[in-house]
């Protein structure tokens, strides 16, 4: 009955959620473009092969599962893969790393019909759901059919548990329709049995975020990029990636970048936004500020007194990190919970944050320990330890050192993730 009524408010207010996709789409029209998909509409090409469906919410999940998606591919030949996405910037993604080797339509919302009608066209032989999105219809209605879910890179904030915990009349039966939970950490595999998951279900396999599938190409492309960039101002250029940054976080960074500047003359900044449309703000506020900026979507030369590239491109980000000398990965000087500082880590660069980390508390922590990361509280000490950094070169060698032994040691995940899909799917 509770699932009823939280159906019930789901329709109710159904108009709201078509007046959000209209006012999103005013900076990205594909929000309204492909909405019919949302309701379960779509036209799939029929092929008499068995589907894997793989959700992944946006950009950052899409890429994270890359890896997977990729094993999948080469170990059931056999299978269709469907990637769903939420968002415009997860589609793009979608099409960027896979091509047209897999399908792709936007997830349907949760209400019944949408998912009947989703469910009843892809027929899948199993649901993979990457990090946590837990949405009772689908669940329900896949539990119903015998098809099997799985929820891979599983995080739970403490937050979201006492969300969840709250609505327990909804989320235990959920809960329970789950067939597996492969959770990130120790503490998210607690949470999840606090708030009602049957132990039996639940494993803790790691992140596969740190089987991260970094290519001699994409290091390759950002050499030569690095190349290009400090044609002009010598081989002692140093270059600052301030990534996927949020609104009121690009002052911030560019405030640091000055103080900088005063330091290290030969210093550039590679200033990448997290969400497309925010692209020409930034170009204009980094102008505003007397910086000297080129567009890297344009592929325009740096001249000597060029100070700042704007990331204004999509699915690069490995390839910048690989131009770069040092990162700040943002959304963590302004409280959206941090990004994947793992990415940078991978390719031995030292990593600097913001101390708003809480979608990534666990693998912050350990990675400060671990001395591949520092944690910063304002722009003035963003500038500071990138200096030091710089002027500093065993503890940047140190510090980088760090950064990859951390991640190759906790490789590993990708495989006991794929043995779970293979219980799964062999059970179908």
């Amino acid at each position: 009955m509770s699932r009823f009524f939280y159906s019930l408010l789901l329709y109710l207010i159904s108009p709201l959620a078509m007046v959000r996709l209209f006012l999103r789409s005013r900076k990205a029209p594909e929000y309204w473009q492909r909405k019919s998909e949302r309701f379960g509409f779509f036209n799939l090409p029929p092929s008499g092969k068995p589907v894997i469906w793989v959700h992944s919410v946006s950009m950052g999940e899409t890429i994270a599962s890359a890896p997977l998606v990729k094993q999948l591919q080469k170990r059931y030949p056999d299978h269709r893969i469907l990637i769903t996405t939420m968002t415009p910037t997860g589609s793009a993604q979608v099409r960027k790393i896979h091509g047209d080797s897999v399908e792709h339509i936007y997830a349907s919302y949760d209400l019944p019909g949408a998912v009947k009608r989703f469910l009843d066209k892809v027929k899948p032989v199993v649901a993979i759901v990457i990090d946590t999105e837990l949405w009772p219809n689908t669940i329900a209605a896949c539990h119903k059919r015998r098809i099997p879910v799985l929820i891979v890179n599983a995080r739970l904030s403490e937050r979201s548990a006492r969300g969840y915990g709250r609505f327990s009349f909804l989320t235990r039966p959920m809960l329970k329709q789950i067939d597996r939970v492969a959770a990130q950490n120790d503490e998210t595999a607690r949470r999840f049995l606090a708030i009602g998951l049957p132990e039996k279900q639940l494993c803790n396999t790691g992140s596969i975020k740190f089987d991260l599938d970094v290519s001699p190409e994409v290091i390759a492309a950002g050499k030569a990029l690095r190349e290009k960039w400090q044609e002009g101002m010598g081989d002692d250029i140093h270059i600052l990636v301030a990534a996927s940054t949020h609104e009121g976080e690009d002052q911030q960074v560019l405030d640091a970048f000055k103080t900088i500047l005063a330091d290290v003359p030969k210093m550039r900044l590679l200033l990448v936004p997290r969400h497309p449309e925010r692209f020409n703000r930034v170009y204009q506020l980094i102008q505003d500020n007397q910086l000297s900026v080129v567009r890297h979507s344009l592929g325009t030369q740096p001249q000597e007194t060029t100070r700042v590239i704007l990331g204004d491109t999509m699915g690069e980000m490995m390839k910048l990190f690989a131009a770069s000398d040092i990162a700040y990965v943002g959304g963590s000087l302004v409280p959206t919970g941090g990004h994947n500082m793992l990415e940078p880590a991978a390719l031995n660069l030292p990593v600097l944050s913001g101390p708003h980390v809480f979608n990534f508390a666990e693998i912050s922590d350990s990675l400060v320990k671990a001395g591949g990361l520092k944690i910063v509280s304002s722009s003035e000490e963003l500038a500071q330890e990138t200096i030091r950094l710089i002027q500093n070169n065993n503890e940047y060698e140190e510090m980088s050192r760090h950064a990859g032994e951390f991640v190759s040691a906790n490789r590993g995940a990708l495989d006991r993730v794929l043995t779970l899909v293979g219980q799964l799917v062999n059970t179908e």
